[in-house]
């Protein structure tokens, strides 16, 4: 009996022991912090060079200010999406914290600012507090805070997704002006939607469970990774969603807030009454978005805020979102039933390519026409009642058979599966009647980012190291759990219907992942004209909307109307006039850049931590630009009773070649139309770089038949079918957005 209890105890000893050792030594996963911010200001030298070559080139109205360069739109490991393609077996790099983030801005991409935006679906209080924290570092170590060599801002993304076109408002960047304890929200303020929740968040995927299990195959340490994201999910859980209907101060600290619609985020923000901005971006981004997602719905005195949401992004790592086209991958009858509009030139819907692939399947099988064309039918609908899953349900499709289904042709760098009803020119052409009897209608400044996704602020410096600059990520070796062609199963003569409801599938296997990483971009850049280098002087400059943005090169851009009553007004404003507008542009391409690292930086943290961050290449300018060949001037005439939105935009409205020998492009334009049309307009330009290769900028790179038409695509996975060092170069012409400037008609109407 002694003998038995003695082996009883030396168990329980044991047991503890190895609990203890487990403990000690992560087993059980470790919280991983924001990391320390390792840089310091830039060298004086260094920012006096970035003044010189942006504020004494421009228009009179503009010499006083600067041209400054950021990223609106950065995630590092503390959201959930990145914390997952920072795994093993997806070849991740592992943790990238929020001073990484920092670090990068400062030394990699040299920007002027930039802000943190994790999604913060599930955010933990310890993550809040350690980002606001490093927030604070990285502002400290910028030196005076009238001059700092870079501002950092606070935000968090709030990432709402809906299940249909009418309960989708999509994903909304919040940035606070302000960085200090009692001038910012106590918790950030969550989206509550279809993926908005722990459980669904936990989901991401492939599969979160498989993730976990592979743990325990795992060699040494990318097994502790594992660990550290199964304690990611499980702080998750353990938070508690916030009361409804309490003021945001009588909230508990600790608590998870949840908002399901954009008037709930506005009314919070304004509770606490923090100077703050909200950007709408990705909004065709077709990976996530209901096709039939429209952006009128919010423009409402319920769901739109112009104190809150003046600018909106108009382009990132993830594609463009500017041009609007009169096709859609749904058609909506009055009753609200779903069905596959038939294809067009420029366009063929996804459903209708489903459709396609099972009749082909079918006649080779041997079955009649009549049996295909109804299979064919009933493919089609069932991919538009699947809405983003709609791939799913023609089992074993190759993204051959795929082709350019869901794609806009004539768009420039399109996000996947393109949803033109919530493009940026349609959100500047609409009204509705105003409750005050004046027009409702948005009055947006353009601005671009990048929506990194590793704490890479602003990686269109170079277009290079595709692998680990954009988003994305996939097995190193076939056979794998996640490989997409072990999950493509059979191809079967008939379409599959999905019961979203019911399906076991995950977050990210509802979407097509795998021809989306041939959209991936480095991303762009919100450009401001700043009158300093200040947070306050960015911030005025943002409020005034005196803001453009870019693809990713540094573009410099001026935009005026040099006939303004009360004298010339620059991009962002808003006027009333009665004679014809007269504007001027000037732009100048960005400088091409030089290998390697200028020595500042390595000097400032050392090769091997700026090999980690940057592998080794950052913004190292030479004296010689690229060219600017031409400016597009695009007018919008703002819609007026149930005038169709594509007869108000004329795209390009004007084209101006810019001279070829000259290093700045200046031109004018006037509109002699604007005075006998006697209606409200807006007008914007484009600056139009000479082609130059960009990472994934063939995007699917399709071969085509004698008309035209995509038979074969050659995808750029982030997978063993890629090479890691292949950048999928191709050439694109990099480009500036300006702000609009709004000319009102101020005769009698």
């Amino acid at each position: 009996m002694f003998k038995r209890l003695l082996i009883i105890l030396g168990v329980i000893v044991v047991a503890i022991a190895g609990v203890l050792y487990a403990t000690a030594y992560g087993w059980f996963g470790n919280y991983l912090d924001a990391g320390k911010v390792e840089g310091k200001r830039i060298p004086e030298a260094e920012l006096a060079a970035r003044e010189s070559g942006s504020s004494d080139s421009g228009p009179q109205v503009s010499r006083a200010k600067q041209i400054l360069f950021g990223d609106f739109h950065v995630h590092t490991t503390f959201s959930m999406d990145a914390f997952n393609l920072a795994l093993p077996v997806v070849q991740g790099e592992g943790a990238h914290p929020v001073a990484d983030a920092c670090d990068f801005a400062r030394y990699c991409s040299a920007l002027d600012f930039w802000s943190i935006t994790d999604h913060v679906e599930g955010m933990t209080p310890h993550q809040w507090t350690d980002t606001k924290n490093s927030i604070r570092a990285c502002n400290a170590s910028a030196g005076d805070p009238k001059n700092p060599d870079m501002v950092s801002f606070l935000g968090w993304e709030w990432t709402q997704i809906g299940s249909t076109p009418e309960n989708h408002f999509g994903h909304k960047n919040v940035i606070l002006r302000d960085i200090d304890e009692g001038k910012v929200p106590t918790r950030p303020i969550a989206a509550e939607s279809a993926v908005g929740t722990l459980a669904a968040q936990a989901r991401l995927g492939p599969d979160a469970k498989g993730r976990l299990f592979l743990s325990l195959l795992a060699p040494g340490g990318d097994r502790q990774r594992y660990f550290d994201f199964a304690k990611y999910i499980a702080d998750r859980y353990a938070l508690t969603v916030c009361p409804k209907g309490v003021p945001e101060r009588q909230l508990p600290a600790d608590c998870m807030e949840q908002t399901a619609t954009p008037d709930e985020l506005f009314a919070k923000l304004h509770d606490w009454g923090f100077p703050a901005l909200v950007i709408p971006h990705g909004t065709t981004w077709g990976l996530y978005t209901p096709q039939g997602t429209t952006i009128d719905k919010q423009l409402s005195a319920k769901y739109h805020d112009p104190s809150l949401v003046r600018l909106i992004e108009v382009y990132s790592g993830h594609g463009n979102s500017e041009q609007y086209r009169p096709w859609s991958g749904v058609e909506i009858d009055a009753s609200g039933k779903r069905s596959c509009p038939k294809p067009s030139k420029d366009y063929e819907p996804g459903c209708w390519r489903a459709g396609e692939i099972i009749r082909d399947r079918c006649l080779k099988q041997g079955s009649g026409p009549d049996v295909c064309e109804a299979r064919a039918v009933e493919a089609r609908q069932f991919y538009i009642d699947a809405g983003t899953a709609g791939f799913r349900t023609v089992s074993g499709a190759q993204p051959d058979d795929w082709r350019d289904s869901g794609q806009c042709r004539d768009c420039f760098i399109p996000s996947f599966n393109y949803v033109p009803g919530n493009a940026v020119q349609r959100a500047l052409a609409i009204s509705k009647p105003g409750e005050d009897g004046k027009p409702l209608r948005f009055t947006f400044g353009m601005i671009a980012s990048s929506d990194n996704h590793s704490a890479r602020p602003g990686t269109g410096y170079k277009e290079m190291h595709r692998f680990n600059n954009i988003e994305g990520g996939g097995p190193a070796q076939p056979g794998a759990f996640n490989d997409p062609e072990r999950d493509r199963g059979q191809p079967l003569p008939q379409a599959t219907r999905i019961d979203l409801a019911t399906t076991q599938y995950s977050a990210f296997q509802l979407v097509d992942i795998e021809r989306q990483a041939s959209f991936f971009m480095t991303g762009g850049l919100a450009v401001v004209h700043s009158a300093g280098r200040s947070r306050q002087a960015i911030w005025d400059a943002l409020q005034r909307r005196e803001v453009y943005a870019t693809s990713g090169d540094r573009i410099l851009l001026w935009f005026d109307l040099a006939n303004a009553p009360g004298g010339t007004q620059p991009m962002g404003s808003e006027v009333a006039m009665n004679e014809a507008p007269r504007f001027t542009v000037k732009a100048l391409g960005a400088f091409k850049q030089k290998p390697g690292c200028p020595e500042y930086a390595e000097t400032a943290v050392g090769k091997p931590r700026l090999q980690k961050l940057c592998q080794g290449e950052c913004y190292n300018p030479s004296s010689e630009r690229k060219r600017i060949t031409r400016v597009e001037v695009i007018r919008i005439r703002r819609q007026q009773a149930q005038e169709k939105v594509e007869t108000l935009i004329d795209d390009p409205w004007k084209t101006l070649t810019c001279p070829a020998g000259d290093a700045a492009c200046t031109v004018s334009f006037e509109d002699p139309e604007f005075t006998a049309g006697r209606r409200d307009l807006l007008y914007y330009v484009r600056a139009i770089e000479e082609p130059s290769n960009a990472v994934d900028g063939g995007q699917l790179r399709c071969e085509r038949d004698a008309e035209g038409n995509c038979v074969k695509v050659h995808i750029c996975t982030k997978d063993y079918r890629t090479r890691n060092d292949d950048d999928c170069l191709a050439p694109i012409e990099e480009r500036a957005w300006s702000s609009p400037i709004y000319v009102n008609f101020a005769g009698a109407r």
